[in-house]
């Protein structure tokens, strides 16, 4: 019975160590015999008991299982302490599981199952690896619970990503009234900055107060870790001043910490504090550093760390390779990149994935590829990060196609639903206007990160689809996942983008909650949008909060405002830049000539114009076309011919813009020509190049070319048009007076009608006295636009035109009783940088009184030579002889009257109109020019008049 008692041990512990071991190894079994050679069963049981205290932590662990096993075999009931010697030897010795699961369900079955020393232990061993279920179920089991069994299970939760759980546990912790440890309080802030738990942290700091622990360096470096990981430098600075003692991995985490966020400068003196204190780096600290060099691009300081690591004999481990590598690819040093990649590790995927890196900062795709082929040649399968870095190259170089490729390549090695890998694909789609591709991208990811949303958002505002992008950000967060200063600065920039001022103040709101208030990428973008939706007095207070402007700020201003129409105010933050010693850059001189040409400016014009030369600017293509369109609306169009010719590279914008004016100054042939100019040098045209031709077409009445232009849009360039173009048309058959024809042409257009093209119409009809089609465009407009005054009035001088004085009397009547008002016809002149405005039969200047002596006697001049003034034809009889004559005088003659009077000779008349000019001003002004022999230039809502030698440049023809 003894025999074979013994005989059961021995098999039982041959069997464990075949099972852990080596299933094939024969001399396991002559071990086991050895180990018990000569013993009785009393023997080997005593044997067992006295020795489990000796191999808590063995040097090798089969023993200490074979006893355990020999143990079991003589019946003999295994107790908490040797369970608990049997779970200590598996610590740390690998793959143990089989037996973990063993232990755990014998003291179950033996009762055990609630033990605390036994459950602390599982409790470690399950959460350490993973397995945070079953050490929840161990955990729920215990009969009591320690500080042990809470630091356990709350050390688990973050290491498997799950803050939010961790703080659940805490939380039923605290209502049993444990006093929580400063181990697990710095384990809980860890499940805090892991999860993103900012408002819960700080909660967690609160009880670090009140429990009096600030000074455990390991709490402190845990907050430390918190307020980094959430961007709040202050307050992590503040937590380590108020630390009594700091350790290497204090300075390491917060030198890390800075690295990181790209606070080299701030990195690199928390590394000179460091060394006061006497701690010596090590390889974390050195890498963190150069990480730091790198991102302020200190070369120098790079190349003594390196020295340094050299010096001390350091081991180069990955991390630190890889650092080394990163520190001269961003400073640009790809030769001691290459060099240091050449001696490095080539089986490490990481040194592959930089120097595809560094090929890419320089736009090398070729390079790149050679790279990529290189690495797996050599055997290096790419990982989720290789991938990313060549099609960043790709998009940067604009290779969408072989971006494509390398998208296919990731799908085909299994790289399809990486979240990392699918947000640079979002991003590359994104970025050439694949928003579709992008979008499906994303709906295809089973977990979508903040980069993935992110990408998709700022996609599409970029292109400009700001609804689709603030939908997308308010889906985002319906999903859980909290924004990040890009993603809030995409949404503003969206906001902005369609003036949706509620929106804006949420997510300025959200930037303050998210702990971003000292991001100035997104301080710029809210300036901006303040700007943008006029709320100047809110865009200037930020404005000045921003301590360190930079560039982007400026011009986020200026732009914004010139956006929202306060181009005064632009040109004023202008002004300021320049005082303020900040450069000009290009987004700065187009934002202040479009204010300008926008002002019809061409004083300051010519100044900001100097400026641009000064500066070197002028050779930029995005400022010339500014300048071009500045001219244009100004009414200087030779100087926007000068520029034009002048410029070394034009793309379509610059023709576009070139045709345009050269279409609005009546010019319609030099307008076509430079169209057959642009083709020829290989520019394929767009919508704004044939709105441009097909106004020229109208303006010198180009009736069947108009038509034949329309018609090769989609013929020939494969263009759709759009209610634009159709407008152009409908312009074109009316100023020709072929009303009959413009009506079927509104009739057949394969859209409908929008109240452009209706207005078109209705206009002209005014013009030539066609009653019966003005009727009909009259009523769909009205119809559209029930509130706006320029349909009414049209009507109105329809009627008054054709006779129709009881119909214009019920347009009028029917104005006033919707409370429409009509838009008084306006026009200004500049005289000695002040702008003078004038409405029609204007008694309100100061010199009115000589502008109208001087105009009687410039008439009488007028009339010797043939002028003869036509009746205002919108007054019957009696309305005119009750009214004084000079109440009918329009604003454009008292605004050249002053400009004859107070402008020297040799300087040309410039005024602007809000209305379209009549005959009788446009004749007037042409008799001027001949009688003053000086030029005017008149600005109406449509087109530029030039007068010259009693001629205009429009032929008789507007």
């Amino acid at each position: 019975m003894v025999h074979n008692g013994f005989m059961l041990v021995v098999h039982i512990v041959q069997h464990l160590l075949h099972t852990f071991l080596d299933p094939q190894d024969d001399e396991l079994d002559l071990a086991v015999a050895e180990l018990f050679n000569g013993m009785t069963c009393g023997e080997v049981a005593a044997s067992l008991h006295q020795s489990l205290a000796k191999f808590i932590v063995p040097d090798n662990p089969e023993k200490i299982l074979s006893l355990v096993a020999a143990k079991a075999s003589h019946h003999r009931a295994l107790g908490s302490a040797d369970l608990t010697c049997a779970l200590q030897a598996c610590r740390g010795r690998g793959n143990r599981w089989p037996l973990v699961l063993e232990i755990h369900a014998t003291s179950v079955v033996r009762g055990l199952g609630a033990d605390r020393l036994i459950g602390n232990l599982l409790i470690d061993l399950y959460a350490k690896n993973g397995l945070v279920w079953q050490a929840r179920q161990v955990f729920k089991e215990l009969s009591a619970r320690d500080h042990v069994s809470w630091v356990a299970m709350l050390s688990g939760y973050p290491q498997s990503g799950l803050g939010k759980e961790a703080f659940r546990l805490y939380s039923q912790m605290h209502w049993t009234a444990v006093i929580p440890t400063p181990y697990v309080l710095s384990s809980v802030l860890s499940a805090c900055t892991k999860g993103k738990l900012f408002a819960q942290g700080r909660m967690i700091h609160a009880q670090v107060y009140k429990q009096a622990f600030c000074s455990e360096t390991f709490v402190g470096n845990a907050l430390i870790a918190l307020y980094l990981g959430f961007g709040s430098f202050k307050l992590a600075e503040r937590v380590f001043c108020d630390m009594l003692f700091c350790d290497r991995v204090t300075f390491n985490t917060l030198i890390s910490g800075h690295a990181q966020c790209g606070h080299g400068e701030c990195a690199l003196q928390i590394f000179d504090e460091m060394q006061l204190s006497g701690l010596r780096p090590d390889c974390v600290t050195v890498s963190s550093l150069l990480a730091a060099c790198a991102s302020v691009g200190d070369l120098q300081k790079g190349k003594q760390l390196h020295s340094y690591l050299l010096k001390a004999g350091m081991s180069f481990d990955y991390i630190t390779e890889g650092s080394l590598l990163d520190l001269y690819v961003k400073c640009g040093d790809i030769e001691t990149a290459h060099d240091i990649f050449n001696l490095g590790d080539r089986t490490n995927v990481v040194l592959w994935n930089l120097m595809l890196v560094a090929y890419g900062q320089i736009s090398d795709l070729a390079k790149s590829f050679e790279i990529f082929g290189q690495m797996q040649a050599t055997g290096i399968h790419p990982n989720q990060f290789t991938y990313p870095c060549i099609l960043r190259t790709c998009t940067c170089t604009g290779q969408i196609e072989l971006g494509e490729q390398i998208h296919s390549l990731s799908i085909k090695n299994g790289f399809e639903s990486d979240m990392y890998v699918s947000g640079v694909l979002i991003d590359m789609y994104s970025k050439y206007g694949c928003l579709d591709k992008a979008r499906k991208i994303l709906e295809m990811l089973e977990k979508r990160d903040v980069v993935s949303w992110t990408s998709m958002i700022a996609g599409y505002v970029q292109h400009d689809f700001c609804e689709e992008a603030l939908a997308t950000f308010k889906e985002m967060q319906d999903c859980g996942v909290w924004p990040d200063n890009i993603g809030l600065a995409s949404a503003a920039s969206a906001c902005a983008g369609i003036k949706a001022m509620r929106q804006g103040l949420q997510i300025h709101a959200r930037v303050y909650v998210s702990g971003y208030a000292a991001d100035i990428s997104i301080w710029n973008t809210l300036v901006n949008l303040y700007a943008r939706c006029g709320r100047s007095e809110e865009a200037f207070s930020l404005f000045r909060e921003i301590e360190h402007k930079d560039e982007i700020t400026w011009n986020g201003l200026i732009s914004g405002f010139g956006q929202s129409r306060l181009y005064e105010q632009a040109l004023m933050v202008f002004m300021k830049m320049g005082q303020a010693g900040a450069k000009y850059n290009v987004f700065t001189f187009i934002s202040a000539i479009s204010a300008l040409a926008n002002l019809a400016d061409i004083k300051q014009g010519e100044q900001v114009h100097g400026r641009a030369v000064k500066t070197g600017h002028t050779s930029e293509t995005e400022v010339a076309n500014a300048l071009i369109s500045l001219y244009g609306k100004c009414g200087s169009i030779e100087d926007a011919k000068m520029i034009f010719s002048e410029m070394s590279l034009r793309n379509e914008v610059s023709w576009n813009t070139i045709i345009t004016s050269c279409s609005q100054h009546g010019r319609g042939l030099e307008a076509l020509a430079l169209f057959d100019q642009m083709k020829q040098e290989g520019l394929k045209p767009n919508d704004v190049t044939f709105i441009g031709v097909l106004a020229a077409c109208s303006h010198v009445g180009l009736v069947e070319e108009g038509l034949s232009y329309f018609k090769s849009m989609s013929n020939v360039y494969g263009l759709n048009p759009i209610p634009d173009h159709y407008a152009c048309v409908v312009d074109i058959l009316g100023r020709a007076g072929q009303l009959d024809r413009a009506r079927r042409f509104v009739d057949e257009m394969p859209i409908t009608a929008n109240a452009m093209i209706w207005r078109t119409l209705l206009s002209a009809c005014k013009v030539h006295k066609n009653i019966k089609i003005g009727e009909l465009a009259a009523k769909h407009l009205l119809e559209l636009e029930p509130h706006d005054s320029a349909s009414y009035v049209l009507l109105s001088n329809a009627y008054a035109v054709t006779g129709k004085w009881a119909n214009r009397d019920q347009v009028r009547k029917m104005m006033k009783d919707r409370g429409i008002r009509k838009e008084p016809g306006r026009s200004w002149i500049e005289v000695k940088n002040a702008v003078h405005a004038f409405f029609v039969g204007d008694r309100l200047h100061p010199l009115s009184d000589q502008i109208y002596k001087f105009l009687s006697e410039l008439n009488d001049r007028l009339s010797k030579i043939g002028y003869k003034q036509e009746n205002p034809n919108l007054f019957h009889e009696k309305e005119q002889e009750q009214k004084d004559p000079t109440a009918f005088v329009h604003s454009e003659k008292l605004a050249v009257a002053f400009g004859l009077m107070t402008l020297p000779p040799c300087i040309p008349l410039r005024v602007i109109k809000n209305l379209r000019v009549c005959d009788d001003c446009h004749s007037w002004m042409k008799f001027t020019s001949e009688v003053t022999r000086r030029e005017i230039v008149l600005r109406d809502v449509y087109r530029f008049h030039h007068f010259n030698s009693g001629s205009c440049s429009c032929g008789d023809y507007w």
